[in-house]
């Protein structure tokens, strides 16, 4: 009897701890768990960073976000950002981005992109100029050329010389750079060279001037029949009227 009722109450605290310990792996085990990843987005990237307010702005204006955010996640070549911060901008000369064009603006944005991943480590080997997503390196065009001693890297455009201050962000397929200038780009300040002059215009081949000299040719005998013709009828006349005179 005493071991009926030993027995039962202890039964009910198995059962309870049993059911507290599954509990709580389930809630550890939920809560090692990772996130399914989502898309990458370089605005919510920026946002989460904070202090790059204007660089949003231009984006979006530009509609870089969309392009930027679809190349991330269709491409295995990655992109590398070089991020202007507030600051940066607030050096630039009063009303300087409200002068620029939407092309412009359009260009800036691709200045500060490069079309693959770059580490840090990466910039020590470059080859300048390094080509970005605004067009052609040349002279005058979009150059961009970066050096790299450790961890620091300089950057040039031949009229502004910025430095990377701060790793934004980087996943081995978009790496975000903070800048302490706005890269402006040669374009911007060099005008185009202008357009080559026109071709001369062909030389006339030797048939068409031996047609033209053939068309002469037969024009002025046309010209020469019908003097003949003419005079012919004149003397005609002049034979029908004279004839009385003589033979009367």
């Amino acid at each position: 009897m005493e071991m009926k009722q030993l027995i039962l109450p202890t039964f009910p605290c198995l059962l309870l701890f049993f059911i507290h310990f599954s509990t709580t792996i389930s809630a550890q085990s939920s809560a090692l768990a990772p996130a399914p990843p989502g898309p990458t987005n370089i605005t919510a990237i920026l946002e989460k960073a904070g202090r790059f307010t204007i660089l949003i702005r231009l984006l979006e204006s530009t509609q870089s976000v969309d392009r930027i955010n679809t190349q991330l996640n269709n491409s295995n070549q990655g992109l590398t950002i070089f991020a202007p911060a507030d600051g940066a901008f607030a050096n630039l000369k009063s009303g300087t981005l409200n002068s620029y064009t939407d092309e412009q603006k359009s260009e800036l944005v691709q200045f500060h992109t490069l079309p693959s991943y770059m580490s840090i480590q990466q910039f020590q080997t470059a080859s300048n100029p390094v080509g970005t997503e605004a067009g052609g390196t040349n002279y005058g065009q979009f150059p961009l050329n970066v050096t790299s001693s450790g961890t620091g890297v300089n950057i040039t455009t031949g009229f502004v010389n910025a430095s990377v201050v701060n790793t934004v962000y980087t996943d081995g397929q978009l790496a975000v750079y903070e800048v302490d200038q706005v890269l402006m780009p040669q374009r911007f300040f060099i005008a185009p060279p202008p357009p080559p002059p026109p071709a001369p215009a062909p030389a006339p081949s030797i048939h068409k001037k031996r047609s033209s000299a053939s068309s002469s040719t037969v024009s002025s005998h046309a010209v020469g029949l019908n003097l003949m013709h003419e005079m012919f009828q004149a003397s005609f006349l002049v034979a029908v009227v004279a004839a009385p005179l003589l033979f009367g």
